[in-house]
C-alpha cells in the first residue's frame, strides 16, 4: 500500500496558526499525544516518531480568532497504523471525559474533535483496500455510525502512550470558494484524480487510488473569502512528490493553467484558487 510513499503524491505535513501556543501545546501533547520536535517562542514542530514533523503550530503576531464562512482547513487527518491504536485512543478520550464525533466511512473508521481554537482534527484507521468498493472510477464512502462495541471488544487493550510512532498525516480536507475551479487546479494542475463526488458540494481526490489524499468542499459557502492572514487556521500544507522530475512536471502544469509558483528557501510554493497555500516538496 504505497498511498503515502513513492510513487504517490501525498500530504505529509500541515501547518496551523493558533491563538495561544502554550495552550495548544498542552492540548496537542496531552490530548492528541504528539511530542515536541523543536520549539521557539512562537512556533513548535510536532512529531509522532521523534524524527519527522507532522504538524506545526504557530502563534502569529496580533492573531485573530478563527473566522467563520471562510476558506481554509475543514480538518486534517492523522492516520494510525493499527485498529488497536484507534481503540486505544478512544479509551484515552473516555478517560479524559472528552466528547468526540465518529463515523464509519466504509473505507475507514474515524474519530473527530477540535483543538482549543476550533481547528478540526480527524484520527482514523484505514480498512484493508481489498474491501473498498470501486465503481466507474469512484470509491464508495459513507458517513455511517461507528461500531464502538466492535472496535473496543475485538482489540487487545493497550496502555496509551501517545501517538504510535507509525502515525502519519493521512489527508487534509479543505474549504474552497468554488468547487469547479478547485477541481481544475487540483486535477489539471497538481495531477490528482477525482475518486468520489459527494453531491455538488464536495469531492475527494487522490493519487494511486487512495480513497482520498485531499477533500474539497464548499460547506463554508460558495464564494467564501479567504480568512485574514493573521487569523487562526491553515497556514499551509506540504505535498510530497516522488522525485524532482515529477515535481518539475507539476510545476509546469500549474503555470500552464495560470497558477503562480514561487521558489522559497529551496522549495516551491503555490496556492489554490481559494488561497490555500501549498508547499511542493520531494
Amino acid at each position: 500500500m504505497n498511498f503515502h510513499s513513492e510513487p504517490s503524491t501525498f500530504v505529509s505535513q500541515v501547518n496551523l496558526k493558533v491563538s495561544n501556543l502554550e495552550r495548544s501545546l498542552s492540548f496537542y501533547q496531552e490530548v492528541i499525544g504528539f511530542k515536541i520536535l523543536s520549539q521557539t517562542e512562537t512556533k513548535a514542530d510536532l512529531t509522532a516518531d521523534g524524527k519527522k514533523t507532522l504538524l506545526t503550530i504557530e502563534q502569529p503576531e496580533h492573531v485573530k480568532p478563527k473566522q467563520k464562512s471562510t476558506t481554509g482547513i475543514y480538518h486534517f487527518a492523522l492516520l494510525l497504523p493499527e485498529r488497536s491504536d484507534l481503540a486505544g485512543i478512544v479509551r484515552h478520550f473516555v478517560q479524559l471525559g472528552l466528547r468526540i464525533g465518529s463515523a464509519d466511512h466504509l473505507v475507514s473508521e474515524a474519530l473527530y474533535l477540535a483543538d482549543p481554537d476550533g481547528n478540526e482534527i480527524e484520527i482514523y484507521i484505514d480498512r484493508n483496500p481489498s474491501v473498498w468498493s470501486w465503481s466507474d472510477g469512484e470509491v464508495a464512502m459513507a458517513t455511517d455510525p461507528l461500531d464502538f462495541r466492535n472496535l473496543l471488544s475485538s482489540e487487545q487493550e493497550k496502555t496509551w502512550n501517545g501517538l504510535p510512532t507509525g502515525t502519519i498525516m493521512g489527508h487534509i480536507h479543505l474549504h474552497v470558494s468554488q468547487l469547479d475551479e478547485a477541481e481544475q487546479f487540483y486535477t489539471q494542475g497538481l495531477g490528482f484524480e477525482v475518486v468520489n463526488r459527494f453531491g455538488a458540494q464536495a469531492l475527494f481526490i487522490s493519487t494511486g487510488k487512495y480513497h482520498h489524499h485531499i477533500g474539497l468542499n464548499t460547506w463554508a459557502g460558495i464564494g467564501a473569502p479567504p480568512p485574514a492572514p493573521n487569523s487562526v487556521g491553515l497556514e499551509s500544507y506540504l505535498l510530497v512528490f516522488p522525485n524532482e522530475e515529477a515535481r518539475g512536471r507539476i510545476i509546469a502544469q500549474l503555470r500552464n493553467i495560470g497558477a503562480t509558483v514561487q521558489e522559497k528557501n529551496g522549495f516551491y510554493v503555490t496556492a489554490d484558487p481559494s488561497g490555500n497555500q501549498i508547499q511542493l516538496h520531494v
